[in-house]
């Protein structure tokens, strides 16, 4: 899919269920509109094309992690581990989150079951499809052309003057 970044037009793998307009928890899709980033993780030297990251960022640790469970006071927010709530790991072994940039997505009012980690990390060699997120190709971020947002998904531009 495409998504419209600070003017360009980049490849991006999307949610596995396209672009959603009502946005659930679980639902699979990508959230329609405007995300802004927040914050990232980055594992190693993994981001070597950037002289720094244009957003607060900081090593990722095994501790670090995000909460999902919708009945909790910490949805759609950064948990250390262990915790007892439902949440994912943000130290992978598959590499997807080498670099993990958390959005404003869901985050100002954040509404429970509306979605939670809505992320830009790198996409699968195949591009397949995200659990909802937003992933770019590792060639991508070790080049320093993935933009760090605003990101536009699924709504055009406004037209520059």
């Amino acid at each position: 899919m495409l998504v419209n970044v600070e003017g360009r037009v980049m490849r991006a793998a999307m949610g596995r269920s396209g672009i959603g307009t009502l946005k659930r928890e679980g639902d699979g899709a990508t959230p329609r509109g405007r995300m802004t980033p927040l914050a990232a993780l980055t594992r190693g030297r993994v981001v070597t094309g950037y002289a720094a990251l244009p957003v607060p960022h900081r090593g990722v640790r095994p501790a670090d992690g995000w909460c999902d469970d919708a009945g909790s006071g910490r949805y759609n927010a950064y948990v250390r581990r262990p915790y007892a709530g439902s949440h994912e790991a943000l130290l992978r072994e598959d590499g997807l989150y080498d670099v993990v940039v958390a959005t404003d997505d869901n985050q100002r009012p954040r509404v429970r079951r509306l979605g939670s980690a809505i992320f830009v990390h790198m996409a699968r060699p195949a591009m397949t499809p995200t659990e909802g997120c937003l992933a770019f190709p590792r060639a991508a971020w070790q080049r320093a052309i993935v933009p760090l947002g605003p990101y536009l998904i699924g709504i055009e531009p406004r037209p520059r003057r």
